[in-house]
């Protein structure tokens, strides 16, 4: 018989937890026989002991076992991506487009946003109609049909995370790189998937706070979805800015599909979308060097086969079918657009990207509790970069408000949060690539 005391009991005393124990556990936080007050002393226990590999890859996989999970009958490799979270970070809508048109099949679960960052889903609802809970039926059908289908997590899929989740939400101990690694995994393997790349931040505007501490997530998660058989790498990418030259939902998705049009490419964005697809490509074994991945990428959007991906799957999941060539039609619009300057001379020494992200939540483009509605009209569009020389005739950026009041304080917040000074920064778009050992 399971006894949860005791269970608990040895990861207090940091001694090692069976595959066995770790699957009764987990069983008990999906069937409600492990009350609350267990799930939150073993959180805390991991959090301050930690977990060697074999425990992390075991609770990883009993989460992933709670649910459904996805199996596939297709002619080419399983691919998805994860990013940790930033402000501007579009990547996912050009991604998918693109791998699919390069032979790999993207089941792509996404979220919402969370804090100060953005989620995939809420840009995706600035687009009327589109349905990001399908049916099962359905997200086979475009994931087949398309190679890439965008969707939000079921209910079915790794249910005992969502359970274990809101509990560390409420007692500290949401920053444990195991439990951190254990529910990013957990839902991502459900996909049955090949290969996994991870997009792991770096900076004012990351999730982990400290380089140090990116790192052991991003190599934390290499080493649990390897060992599960997930062939993964993950890449440390900067957010000490917003990555795209916006950051709103509807914004952003104008933004993803004047990339996919070849109208207007941020050069940050490119380089972190590029680097990721091509070690998408790599690690599935599509393509065996880097020069031959980069063709068939750029070969995909001079094209439009990328863009006619993406306008497959919007109408396919409810879009209009003309989504993308009048995106301005449907997209909606705040009632006040207007830029807001530089207030001296000089060059853009730092930024808070923690702060801009939440400016964008003030308008209302964001969540403060997690039954707000959001407006899909409002945000930041032509941002301006680290290292950029101004003076007061300098835009530093346009903002998207509903009214003067939440204008003036998104105004603020954005001045207050970029430094301008004498000293030119060094930009760096990606830090490290973390591999199997």
């Amino acid at each position: 018989m399971f006894i949860p005391q005791e269970f608990i009991r040895k990861k207090r005393d940091n001694k090692p937890l069976n595959k066995e124990e770790i699957e009764e556990f987990i069983k008990g936080v999906s069937d409600g026989s492990v009350a609350n007050e267990h799930i939150s002393a073993f959180a805390m226990a991991v959090f301050f002991n930690g977990m060697s590999l074999d425990e992390k890859t075991n609770l990883t996989l009993a989460m992933k076992n709670s649910g459904n999970t996805l199996s596939w009958n297709l002619h080419g490799p399983i691919v998805d991506k994860h990013s940790t979270g930033g402000i501007g970070d579009v990547v996912s809508l050009m991604l998918g487009s693109m791998l699919a048109v390069c032979g790999l099949y993207i089941p792509m679960i996404s979220g919402r946003g969370l804090g100060h960052t953005g989620g995939t889903l809420d840009k995706l609802e600035s687009i009327p109609g589109y349905d990001v809970f399908p049916n099962d039926e359905l997200f086979k059908k475009v994931v087949k049909e398309c190679g890439v289908a965008i969707i939000g997590q079921t209910s079915s899929l790794a249910p005992a995370d969502k359970r274990i989740y809101s509990i560390r939400d409420v007692t500290a101990t949401v920053e444990s790189v195991p439990m951190i690694s254990a529910s990013i995994l957990s839902k991502k393997l459900a996909e049955g998937l090949d290969t996994l790349v991870m997009d792991v931040k770096v900076g004012s505007g990351a999730f982990m706070p400290t380089y140090d501490l990116s790192r052991e997530l991003a190599q934390s998660i290499v080493e649990i979805a390897n060992n599960a058989g997930v062939k993964t790498e993950a890449i440390l990418t900067d957010m000490n800015q917003c990555l795209a030259y916006s950051a709103g939902n509807a914004i952003e998705i104008k933004e993803a599909v004047e990339y996919l049009q070849n109208r207007r490419k941020n050069p940050r964005l490119h380089i972190v979308n590029m680097e990721l697809c091509i070690s998408a490509l790599l690690n599935s074994g599509v393509v065996s060097s880097r020069e031959k991945a980069n063709t068939m990428l750029e070969d995909s959007l001079s094209s439009g086969k990328a863009l006619e991906v993406f306008a497959k799957m919007v109408s396919m999941l409810g879009g209009p079918n003309d989504f993308c060539e009048n995106h301005d039609k449907y997209l909606s619009k705040a009632n006040i657009i207007r830029p807001i300057f530089a207030q001296s001379k000089g060059f853009v020494e730092s930024m808070d990207a923690i702060a801009i992200g939440m400016s964008v939540v003030g308008l209302g483009g964001g969540r403060i509790r997690p039954e707000d509605k959001i407006d899909h009209s409002v945000g930041l569009e032509n941002i301006i970069n680290l290292a950029q020389k101004v003076d007061e005739k300098t835009p530093i950026a346009i903002i998207h408000a509903k009214d003067e009041n939440s204008f003036a304080e998104a105004e603020k917040r954005v001045l207050d949060a970029i430094k301008i000074g004498d000293n030119i920064p060094e930009v760096k778009e990606i830090y490290e690539v973390i591999s199997s050992k």
